[in-house]
Order: C-alpha cells, then structure tokens, then sequence
C-alpha cells in the first residue's frame, strides 16, 4: 500500500528515474553503453538514499521519491518500503518540481527541501545544513559547478522560480539567483559540487568511490 506523508515539518524530495537500460543517462552512453549507463544510475540513486538514510536517523524528516519510469512495485522493490512514492507526473523539470513542492506544503510540511540523484558529494551534513539554514531563510540552493543546482529549499511556493528557466543548460543556477534578487527573497548557498551527467564527469564518482570494489564499476 502506498505510504501517506506525514505531518513531519521537514520534509525530502528525492527526484530519480528507474534505471532502465536505455532510458536513463543517456549522454553517457557512448561512454559506458546502454546497460552501464543504467547501472550508474542505479549506483548513484542507492549512494543518495544512503545518505538520506543516515540523516532520518538524526533528524525527524518524511522522504519522498519522485520517479520517472518503472513503477510503484518496482521502485518499492528496488529502494524499500521507508518511503513515499510518486511519479514525476508530466510538464518540464520546473512544472514537475513545482508540483511535488506545493504538494508537500500542502500536507502540512513547512521546509521542504528537492534534490536529485546525480551529485555524489551530497551527504547528510549538507542535506542537515541545508534544513537548518531553510529556517532561516526563503531560498536555500545547492550549486552545481556545471551551472545547474542539485538542491533546492523553500517554505512556500515561488512558481516564478520554476518557470522561464533554459533547464538542463549552464545557465539554470544564476537565472534561478537572478529572479530570487528580483523577488526580494532571502537566500543562502551551499558548497558547490559537481554532478555526473556526461562521460567527461565519470572521474567525479570514480573518485569518491576509490578502492570500492564494486561501487564504480559499470
């Protein structure tokens, strides 16, 4: 049966994709081929929810996975039952995270933070930080060194911050920064760091994996 969230104050979007050969990571596949490229993305989704594992253990906050691909079976078969699960539903990346926004907001949580899967330094102090300074604050954001962000924290919903942004280009992270300055919110910035979306970026989760003897390899 699928969960309900709670009326947890904190609550974590984790947006992913079943990792379905083909279908996901696609700009690595010349590098790494259709099935290592979804075995990547399998990787990465299981090193993300491990992180959040360990802050649900420090910290009363509702997890939700926001999927693409699969469905409810699959994805409970694959990450477990400790989560909410939803489809991604439809629209571009703003209108998909807007939507998972005003309905955690709408279940009663009062800080809700978004992060995807594709940035393997994120750990649960940054994730802990991130809850603690959105107390502060109307905007936290996580940038990415390739321009995007891979966190994003909020209290209310602010469409004007999903709507009009060139997704998937350098340019997401200072338009998003542009239109905070314009809207007057207050906001503050974690530490960058980089994600693994094309083949020139492997070195990044080879590199935090080092002497795993299972975990990079594709």
């Amino acid at each position: 049966m699928q969960k309900s969230l709670t009326n947890s104050k904190q609550h974590l979007i984790i947006f992913t994709r079943y990792p379905e050969p083909g279908t996901t990571k696609t700009r690595l596949t010349p590098a790494l081929g259709d099935v290592g490229a979804a075995n990547l993305q399998k990787q990465m989704t299981e090193h993300t929810i491990l992180q959040v594992k360990e802050l649900q253990t420090i910290s009363a906050i509702t997890v939700e996975v926001r999927f693409a691909g699969g469905n409810w079976e699959l994805m409970q078969n694959w990450l477990g039952l400790g989560f909410v699960y939803q489809t991604q539903g439809e629209g571009d990346l703003g209108q998909r995270m807007m939507r998972s926004l005003a309905d955690a907001l709408g279940s009663h949580a009062e800080r809700v933070i978004i992060i995807g899967t594709d940035c393997p330094g994120i750990n649960c102090h940054i994730l802990t930080s991130a809850f603690e300074k959105l107390q502060l604050c109307d905007l936290v954001l996580g940038p990415a060194l390739d321009g995007g962000y891979y966190l994003i924290g909020l209290r209310r919903v602010i469409p004007e911050l999903f709507s009009q942004i060139p997704w998937g280009t350098a340019q997401v992270f200072p338009k998003t920064v542009e239109i905070a300055q314009q809207l007057n919110l207050s906001s503050i910035y974690l530490p960058t760091l980089a994600d693994v979306d094309r083949p020139e970026d492997l070195p990044v989760w080879q590199h935090i994996f080092v002497g795993d003897n299972n975990s990079n390899k594709f």
